[in-house]
């Protein structure tokens, strides 16, 4: 099946998050969320791209790396970095880490300090009041993350 571009984005984002949730290189990191916004806005499928022979390279913001994994992933719809990272990670680490007021950084020690792997771990530790006793969190943080969980919640039942 010919991955979009949406999702082949959404690989190297999530990439990005997890070099930062391990503190590696401020220009690493921003190397590919470079690529994810590029590929997002292509005008054209980077599949078909692949498929038909194209030098990404000729590709803003692409080097060697970044074409090398994008090709990897399209033609055989995984990527062995990508794999070898996420495999490093408490599960549902990158979930914590699209909650409002919850950085790469933050996620990860959410994940650690207090074993919450989901939303629904979050919303527990946040209501039994374990979030707030993290270091630079507190009950006005913990609120605010609160209130941004149940919003996300009602949206998605008005969106179903």
């Amino acid at each position: 099946m010919p991955a979009t571009n949406s999702e082949i984005a959404g690989i190297f984002e999530n990439m990005a998050t997890f070099l930062e949730m391990k503190g590696d290189s401020f220009f690493k990191i921003r190397a590919y969320q470079r690529a994810a916004r590029t590929i997002e806005h292509l005008s054209f499928s980077l599949d078909q791209a692949v498929r038909d022979g194209m030098d990404l390279g000729e590709i803003p913001g692409f080097g060697s790396a970044i074409s090398s994994k994008t090709r990897e992933l399209i033609e055989t719809g995984k990527m062995a970095a990508y794999e070898k990272l996420r495999a490093e990670f408490p599960e549902g680490v990158l979930d914590l880490s699209n909650v409002f007021g919850i950085g790469a950084k933050t996620a990860m020690t959410i994940a650690r300090e207090l074993g919450v792997s989901s939303i629904d771990d979050l919303e527990r530790a946040i209501l039994d009041g374990r979030l707030a006793q993290l270091p630079r969190m507190g009950e006005k943080t913990a609120e605010k993350m609160l209130q941004h969980i149940r919003y996300l919640r009602d949206q998605e039942k008005t969106a179903t």
